[in-house]
């Protein structure tokens, strides 16, 4: 019976040493970054060279776009000479009218934003990348842009922001 209670002393204490030995790195914001490589990312202001212009896009897509890295990632913020880089530019704003019916009105307007970026990896070149990314909401055709706008553009900015983040630091 006693060498019953050491064996189970044995394995309960090879265990505890197994465990020990072992550890778990979860993240729960996706990111992959080794930040032993990298520890800033630099983010250029973007510039609103669509033809139709929204004075605060531009500002807003840029200030989201960093606060996404900031809040979600141990970066350092700078201005300049990151170990990462983004810049780019709003390249497309538009309004499209949808399905047009019988008598040529349409009942829905579809809002597009298109943001060209380019991602640079001063630590690994491999994942430099120059992308486009779209987003596009719909909206009853008996509201004005003015009415709507601003809740449709939180929405496509966080959409476009998710999918560079997931591009550049999470790659899934």
């Amino acid at each position: 019976m006693e060498l019953n209670k050491g064996y189970r002393f044995l394995l309960l204490l090879g265990i505890i040493a197994l465990l020990n030995g072992c550890s778990l790195n979860l993240t729960f914001n996706g990111a992959s970054i080794d930040y032993t490589k990298v520890q800033s990312i630099s983010i250029a202001d973007y510039n609103n060279v669509a033809e139709l212009i929204h004075p605060p896009l531009a500002q807003e897509f840029s200030e989201r776009l960093r606060d996404k890295y900031s809040k979600q990632t141990r970066l350092k913020l700078l201005k300049t000479g990151g170990d990462m880089h983004l810049e780019g530019e709003i390249v497309d704003y538009m309004l499209t009218p949808m399905s047009v019916g019988q008598d040529n009105y349409a009942p829905e307007t579809k809002l597009t934003l298109t943001i060209n970026v380019r991602f640079v990896n001063n630590k690994n070149q491999e994942e430099d990348f120059e992308k486009q990314y779209t987003s596009f909401r719909a909206f009853d055709s008996n509201l004005l842009l003015n009415d709507v706008q601003d809740q449709l553009l939180v929405e496509m900015i966080e959409e476009i922001a998710d999918n560079i983040y997931n591009d550049t630091v999470a790659r899934w």
